[in-house]
């Protein structure tokens, strides 16, 4: 869980976490990432505010979504779904 801080409002950091997590590998293209429901139950906020984040994500084409499959992290050379999705290393064969 984060500590919210009274200066900033809960949805721009949960938003700050959530891009934080992409951009560290966490939440990977192609890959799901977790809907409102979940983002709201881990950061203790209300599944309108995680609403928000995803549309914030969305509109900012850092995620996707699949109509009855969820929403996926975008490649960020493109805003949309990967070419491909890595599923490891070669070398791990």
């Amino acid at each position: 869980m984060i500590q919210f801080r009274p200066d900033q409002l809960k949805w721009q950091a949960v938003l700050t976490e959530v891009r934080r997590r992409i951009r560290e590998g966490e939440y990977r293209p192609g890959y799901p990432m977790p809907g409102a429901p979940r983002l709201a139950e881990e950061f203790g906020i209300a599944k309108r505010t995680a609403e928000r984040v995803i549309a914030e994500l969305k509109a900012a084409n850092e995620i996707y979504a699949v109509w009855g499959k969820g929403t996926f992290v975008s490649d960020p050379a493109t805003g949309g779904p990967p070419a491909n999705v890595d599923q490891g290393s070669k070398e791990d064969e």
